[in-house]
């Protein structure tokens, strides 16, 4: 079984025991999550796309660990005006592991 769901503007094609590292939802390591912005489901051959949701579908995930993303990088420079600034930013994430995925 395959689902395509949304969360934090991005969209993720997910299977049953799948690890998925979305942008941070206020959950605890260890807590089950249940999202239900679920867009395309598809099993054994049967495609359901929803319009924009498939109402009634849910894909039940558990919360593996929240952490931050690896540094990337901003420098700004302006040429001959001695303006340079190096700057770094983490995106925090959390890390699920797919449990279920219901029509």
């Amino acid at each position: 079984m395959l689902a395509v769901f949304r969360t934090g503007g991005q969209q993720y094609k997910v299977k049953v025991g799948d690890f998925v590292s979305v942008e941070k939802l206020p959950y605890e390591v260890g807590e089950k999550v249940e999202i239900s912005d679920v867009l395309l489901t598809e099993n054994a051959g049967v495609v359901a796309i929803g319009a924009p949701v498939i109402p009634g579908a849910v894909i039940t995930a558990h919360v593996v660990e929240q952490k931050r993303r690896k540094t990337v990088l901003v420098f700004k420079k302006s040429r001959r005006k001695n303006y340079r600034r190096k700057n770094g930013h983490r995106q925090p994430v959390t890390i699920l592991r797919i449990e279920d995925i219901k029509q």
